[in-house]
C-alpha cells in the first residue's frame, strides 16, 4: 500500500470580491472562476500545464455554468488535457474541493491539483411557470405545424410571470438571516458584541492590506483591485443600523451579516516532490478535514440551528489530530453572521452543550479573540457562497507562513445544516 503522502498548500488567487449589482453585474460564473484560475497559472508559472485535476464549484449555476469547472479549466492556461469537474457543497463548497483535491494527493492518485469556487448574486437564475415550460418542451417536441398550434393554445398569461429564486431553506422557508435570528436568542448573542466583531473583521482586513499582505494572493478584475464591502465604519455607526430579519427584536444587521457578493477564489496543492520539483516554496500543509450535518428542521426537541453543524464537526476533527481547541495559532471561522461565529464559541465553552451534545467530559473551552480571523473574514471581505472556502485556506496558510510555522483551525457553516472544518500546519 502506498505512503500517505503530505499535502502541500502552494499559494492561492482570487479576485476582489464585490458587493452584487455593482461592478461585476455582468461577468459570469464562469468569467470569475477563469480569471481567478488563470491569475493563479500565471503567478506559479503553470502555462500549458497538465495537473492533476481541478476541483471548483458554484451554489447558483444556470444551465450555462454547465461543466463549469472544466470550461474555465480550459481558458485558465493549463494544458487542455488538465481534468476538471464540479464541487457544490453550499458554503463549504471551495473548502470540500480542497479536501477532495487533497485526499487524490495524499493517496497517491495525482501529483497537484486545483480547487476553488465561484458565485454571482447579480446574475441568479430565474425560472419560468412550470406549466409554461412543460408547453415550451411539448412544442420543441411536437413534428407538425397542427401539434404546435394545439400545444400553443395552452398558453395562459400567468406563464410570463418569472420564478424569481428565493435565498432561504426549502425544508423551513425561512432564510439563513431568520435561523441566524433564531440562534442568536436561543445563545443569547448581543447586538453589541456582534458589531463588535464585525468592526473587528473590517479593521483586521484593512490592516492586511495597508501591510500588502493580500498583493500575491488577489489578481484584480474589472478594474478592481481591492475587496468592496470593506469600510471603515465607527462602533458607533454599526449599533444605529436597523435589524435586517427580524424588524421587532432582531440584532442581525446588514452590518454583522455578509452581503451578497459576487467573486471567485483558488488554491494550488500539490506533494511536496512536485513542489520541490519546480523549485516552488510551500506555505503550509492540509493534515486533517471533517464534515458534520445536523437536524435543524425538526420539530423535536433535538433538534439544532441551521449553522451550528461547525460546532460538532470540529470536536470530531480535534479528537482524530490529538489536539485540544487550544492547540492553535489562529482560527478562520467564516463569518457568514457575526452571531454565527459566537453561537459556536459560545457552544464550545458551554458544559451542558459539550456534555449533552457533543458526548464530551468537559467543554472545549474558549480561544483566544486575538488570533480569530486575523486578516478580516466574510463579514468584511463579502462571501461568494462557493469561493469563501478557498479564500481562507489560502489565506491561513499564507499566515502561517509569515508567522514562521504554526497551527490554524478553519470552521465553515454551510446551508443544509452543514459544516465543513480542517486544521492547517506550518
Amino acid at each position: 500500500m502506498a505512503e500517505i503522502r503530505r499535502v502541500a498548500i502552494i499559494g492561492g488567487n482570487r479576485i476582489p470580491f464585490a458587493r452584487s449589482h455593482t461592478v461585476y453585474k455582468n461577468a459570469s460564473n464562469q468569467d470569475m472562476l477563469t480569471a481567478s484560475l488563470q491569475g493563479l497559472v500565471k503567478r506559479y508559472d503553470l502555462e500549458g500545464e497538465r495537473l492533476g485535476e481541478v476541483a471548483a464549484g458554484a451554489v447558483m449555476k444556470h444551465t450555462k455554468d454547465f461543466n463549469l469547472a472544466r470550461e474555465a479549466t480550459l481558458s485558465s492556461g493549463l494544458s487542455p488535457r488538465t481534468p476538471a469537474y464540479d464541487v457544490q457543497q453550499a458554503c463549504g463548497t471551495g473548502l470540500e474541493a480542497a479536501i477532495l483535491v487533497a485526499n487524490k494527493i495524499a493517496l497517491g492518485q495525482i501529483d497537484c491539483g486545483i480547487a476553488g469556487g465561484t458565485d454571482t448574486a447579480s446574475d441568479v437564475p430565474i425560472g419560468v411557470n412550470e406549466s409554461y415550460r412543460k408547453m415550451l418542451l411539448d412544442l420543441n417536441r411536437a413534428k407538425t405545424l397542427g401539434q404546435r398550434l394545439k400545444i400553443l393554445c395552452r398558453f395562459r398569461p400567468r406563464f410570463i410571470l418569472p420564478q424569481i429564486p428565493a435565498n432561504v431553506e426549502p425544508r423551513t422557508c425561512l432564510s439563513m438571516g431568520q435561523h441566524c435570528e433564531l440562534m442568536a436568542k436561543e445563545w443569547q448573542i448581543s447586538r453589541e458584541d456582534q458589531d463588535l466583531l464585525t468592526f473587528s473583521s473590517h479593521q483586521n482586513l484593512i490592516a492586511a492590506y495597508e501591510d500588502g499582505f493580500f498583493d500575491d494572493l488577489i489578481t484584480p478584475f474589472k478594474n478592481v483591485a481591492r475587496d468592496g464591502i470593506m469600510r471603515n465604519t465607527p462602533l458607533e455607526k454599526l449599533a444605529q443600523l436597523r435589524p435586517a430579519f427580524d424588524r421587532k427584536s432582531g440584532t442581525l444587521t446588514a452590518a454583522n451579516s455578509t452581503t451578497l457578493t459576487d467573486g471567485a477564489a483558488s488554491v494550488l496543492l500539490a506533494s511536496e516532490e512536485w513542489a520541490a520539483k519546480r523549485n516552488l516554496p510551500v506555505l503550509a500543509y492540509l493534515t486533517f478535514s471533517e464534515v458534520a450535518a445536523v437536524d435543524f428542521y425538526s420539530q423535536s426537541k433535538k433538534s439544532e440551528g441551521l449553522l451550528m453543524a461547525p460546532a460538532y464537526a470540529v470536536p470530531r476533527l480535534l479528537e482524530r489530530a490529538d489536539m485540544s481547541l487550544q492547540d492553535f495559532d489562529f482560527y478562520e471561522i467564516h463569518e457568514a453572521f457575526a452571531a454565527q461565529v459566537l453561537c459556536t464559541l459560545k457552544a464550545w465553552e458551554s458544559e451542558d452543550f459539550c456534555k449533552n451534545k457533543l458526548d464530551l467530559d468537559n467543554a472545549l473551552g474558549s480561544i483566544d479573540r486575538s488570533k480569530l480571523n486575523v486578516k478580516g473574514s466574510s463579514v468584511a471581505t463579502g462571501h461568494p457562497f462557493a469561493a469563501t472556502g478557498a479564500r481562507i485556506l489560502a489565506t491561513l496558510a499564507k499566515t502561517l507562513h509569515q508567522n514562521g510555522g504554526g497551527k490554524g483551525l478553519i470552521s465553515i457553516c454551510a446551508a443544509g445544516g452543514q459544516g465543513v472544518t480542517a486544521i492547517v500546519e506550518a
